[in-house]
């Protein structure tokens, strides 16, 4: 067995942790960092195939270290089918490889538009058909931006495991970027834990906790500074304009050129819980729709999402968050309604920029469907036969992309093809689903409390 001075970077082996059902599992992890706090290590380790938001800091004791496995001596530079030249692995094709065990079914050939659509029992339960006429052909579906964790709907098929990661583990990153480097922040009542590594000064990580300001996000190193500051800042909501309000939920829309610093600070809070968010400082380009509750107090932070201010991908959403303390309240489907809701005003339909990562792809697939179902539920037919739709009214109506309206009716098991015919066939057990699902679904936007107007950035030089 070997000894606890002999456990380096790079060494994996079996690490002591306790699940979600509070039981104690041994999942291989690698030691990324040593430290010695008073004669006494610690070890920061990364759980294999887990997200990196449950790396962690441990102490000997919960190390087997009779299943250490060492690191390898370096090989050669990595080779081609065996020939020098070729290029490391991407991250992008690891999440490819990776997706591809959760991803929506295996895209049935493509109909045209003019395909016409009959409809039939799903295993003699249908409570209702809908005859389809799907539109182009779809592009290969891939994951995009974080977002918090919903219930997935009753009767559709489980989400990804909250404890797994469906990114890939990007091991030729910078080992710094690779740790967390906040203990804890102080944002307004609220005590975060972050996730993952943000560029925050390197002078504020080694402190117990990081202040920051919860209306204009600045940060401070001590709670003292925090509160000269707050005799100082003006500020009780996000700069920019206020463009939604009901009850007490209200957006504000924040353009990254006008409000640089804001912005800025946005952008190192967001990171703390967003692996692949690389937007730091160049602001300029987006524009930031941030999410509020008030209270006599002010405006508090609950959420965000960004956009590009000119997308050539139909990019509706760059980086979209719930911070942890609203997590699992609702919030973050209402925030992509809202990305929606400002496609339909715009006209437009969009799709979250990809890859979504596990917790949003899991948001994005629940509102999609909840959506989708809504629509096709609500469908009636005046002859008395069956209601048609096509895959282009149904994108018409709800601003979501074609491809994403497919992937969702395949995810959903919707789709069947008869007698030359594409049908839609909506089972018992998905409409049941469905209905138990909404009653839950208690925030939602309201169109008519929507003040914006949609500003054409391409005749406005470089924003």
């Amino acid at each position: 067995m070997a000894e606890v001075e002999e456990v380096t970077e790079g060494c994996r082996l079996p690490v002591l942790r306790r699940n979600q059902d509070n039981e104690d599992e041994w999942p291989l992890a690698e030691i990324l960092s040593v430290k010695d706090i008073s004669g006494r290590k610690l070890f920061y380790v990364h759980y294999i195939d887990f997200n990196k938001r449950l790396d962690e800091w441990v102490t000997h004791d919960r190390l087997d270290l009779k299943k250490i496995q060492f690191p390898k001596k370096e090989a050669k530079t990595p080779t081609k089918n065996g020939l020098p030249g070729s290029r490391p692995s991407s991250p992008e094709r690891d999440v490819k490889r990776k997706v591809e065990v959760v991803s929506p079914a295996t895209p049935i050939p493509a109909p045209t538009e003019t395909t016409q659509a009959s409809v039939f029992p799903q295993n003699g339960s249908a409570r209702r058909a809908v005859a389809a006429q799907p539109g182009r052909k779809r592009k290969s579906n891939c994951l995009g931006t974080d977002e918090d964790s919903q219930d997935s709907l009753d009767g559709i098929p489980s989400a990804p495991r909250m404890t797994g990661s469906l990114v890939s583990d990007r091991s030729h990153d910078d080992i710094i970027t690779r740790m967390k480097n906040i203990e804890c922040i102080e944002l307004g009542r609220h005590r975060l834990k972050p996730w993952y590594f943000s560029p925050y000064p390197q002078e504020l990580t080694a402190l117990p906790i990081l202040y920051l300001c919860e209306f204009c996000l600045k940060y401070v190193k001590s709670l003292k500074c925090l509160q000269r500051h707050l005799t100082k800042c003006d500020l009780r909501h996000p700069p920019g304009n206020e463009i939604y309000r009901k009850g007490t939920i209200s957006f504000f829309e924040i353009d990254g050129r006008k409000n640089k610093s804001y912005s800025q600070n946005l952008c190192l809070l967001a990171k703390c819980f967003l692996d692949h968010k690389t937007l730091y400082y160049d602001t300029d380009p987006f524009l930031f729709y941030v999410m509020t509750e008030y209270d006599s107090k002010g405006f508090h932070i609950v959420g965000y999402f960004s956009k590009e201010k000119e997308s050539t991908e139909d990019y509706n959403v760059a980086c979209i968050l719930t911070l942890p303390p609203y997590q699992r309240r609702g919030y973050g489907k209402l925030l992509i309604e809202f990305s929606y809701e400002l496609s339909k005003v715009e006209g437009k339909t969009g799709t979250p920029e990809k890859p979504l990562s596990d917790l949003g792809l899991l948001s994005y697939r629940s509102y999609w469907s909840q959506t989708i179902l809504e629509i096709l539920m609500n469908l009636k037919s005046e002859t008395g036969e069956r209601p048609q739709i096509t895959i282009n009214e149904i994108s018409e109506i709800t601003s979501i992309k074609k491809e994403d309206v497919i992937s969702t009716l395949q995810y959903l098991n919707l789709i069947n093809y008869y007698k030359g015919q594409y049908i839609l066939t909506l089972s018992e057990d998905i409409v049941d689903g469905h209905e138990r699902a909404m009653l839950k679904r208690i925030l939602r936007i309201d169109s008519k409390c929507l003040h914006f107007t949609p500003k054409d950035w391409s005749k406005r030089g470089k924003w």
